[in-house]
């Protein structure tokens, strides 16, 4: 059975990793002496804190660790409909209604806005002052995709059954909530105007537990939480809708964010960067490329789960740059594959073709021991913001 690979110090380190990438989580631990760090298999460069990473603080709390999208995340819906209930030309239908009704890209606003919410009475109430500042973009943005990395799915399970399959955070509310707290960290005003990407390299960005801004970020944190909860449930409402189908299960969770947890009989702030949390019986949905599987997992008790923390991958992780993918892969070749198999895809570009991920099954293999796939999902429609959006409310 494979499982940790490598222990330094208190980090634990599964799968196989660049130098730069541990070194960029040994950086993030080495802000608190004896901080336990796990790099999951899916890890790879991010900015400040890798993708994949976990670090568990006890004086502090990390914006940079949790990141510029705060509380991205996924939700998987089982449906109540079987693959043979339709027909090869109904998907086509479905890919091209669920591209007209939810908005992708960047900036975008909700052409369907979502009217009342109670989030929005959240952002009203929020102790940090800024934040309250940003109702009308969150009331604008409530229930939109975004560009990179994220998307709306259809797949199937082993038994045939369809799912939707959902992938974004806060949108900008979230970005601008982190931007403003890594302003603070760096002794900046809160909306003081800072040069995204510069941070690849930068130490971690830290705010003490005892200090207000340390409190501030917390419950600003916890707001955009809930509106990334709610975006993504008003987008699984809309793809519902489309499919004329209900809902019979329900797997929700956040993998940018920071939860006050206990291990080893000491309290930390566990700050998770593209990192699912996988507590006995938690249940996660992982998702792969657009050309391989999906996973509902849960986690389970063992020697291995308590090295990660409880942690385990949020997804297959990137093993190609965006601006190397551009460069080198045919990307009508991949819709050209997509469409043999039977798989309809709307949207995306050779940056997140395939080839630039490693196969989901190879970095769930290194966690063996530490959860469980209850079910595998085959995309059937894909739907992305198009090739040519940029968008930087991505993780």
């Amino acid at each position: 059975m494979a499982g940790v690979l490598r222990t330094d110090g208190p980090m634990k380190i599964f799968g196989q990793h660049d130098d730069a990438t541990i070194q960029q989580l040994q950086r993030c631990a080495a802000a608190e002496r004896n901080a336990p760090a796990v790099l999951c298999a899916d890890g790879h460069l991010g900015y400040s804190m890798p993708i994949g990473g976990v670090v568990g603080y006890r004086d502090h709390v990390s914006p940079s660790g949790v990141g510029y999208d705060i509380a991205c995340g996924n939700l998987a819906i089982r449906t109540n409909l079987s693959a043979v209930d339709l027909a090869p030309s109904d998907y086509a239908r479905i890919a091209n209604a669920i591209q007209r009704r939810i908005s992708f890209g960047m900036g975008r606003h909700n052409d369907e806005p979502v009217r009342d919410h109670p989030v929005f009475d959240a952002i009203a109430r929020s102790p940090v002052t800024e934040q309250r500042r940003l109702l009308g973009l969150a009331r604008q943005q409530l229930g939109t995709v975004g560009g990179g990395n994220h998307y709306v799915d259809v797949l199937e399970d082993e038994g045939g059954q369809l799912w939707v399959g959902i992938h974004f955070g806060s949108r900008g509310f979230g970005h601008k909530t982190a931007t403003g707290f890594l302003n603070i960290a760096a002794g900046r005003p809160f909306e003081a105007h800072s040069r995204q990407g510069a941070e690849m390299h930068a130490p971690p960005a830290l705010l003490p537990l005892t200090a207000p801004a340390g409190q501030d970020y917390i419950a600003a944190m916890t707001v955009a939480g809930d509106y990334a909860y709610a975006g993504r449930e008003a987008v699984g409402s809309t793809v519902l809708d489309i499919l004329e189908a209900r809902e019979t299960d329900r797997v929700h969770n956040h993998h940018n964010f920071a939860w006050k947890e206990r291990h080893g009989g000491r309290e930390y702030w566990v700050v998770r960067k593209g990192a699912t949390p996988a507590f006995p019986g938690q249940r996660g949905f992982i998702g792969g490329s657009m050309d391989d599987i999906a996973v509902i997992v849960h986690g389970v008790e063992s020697t291995q789960s308590v090295a990660a923390l409880y942690s385990t991958v949020h997804g297959a992780g990137r093993v190609m740059s965006r601006r190397q993918a551009k460069k080198t892969v045919d990307f009508r070749s991949v819709q050209d594959r997509l469409r043999s198999q039977g798989t309809v895809l709307r949207g995306a570009g050779a940056d997140e073709a395939p080839e630039v991920y490693r196969k989901l099954d190879d970095v769930l293999t290194p966690h063996a021991g530490t959860i469980v796939i209850e079910h595998t999902l085959r995309p059937r429609i894909v739907v992305m913001a198009g090739p040519h959006e940029r968008d930087p409310y991505r993780d």
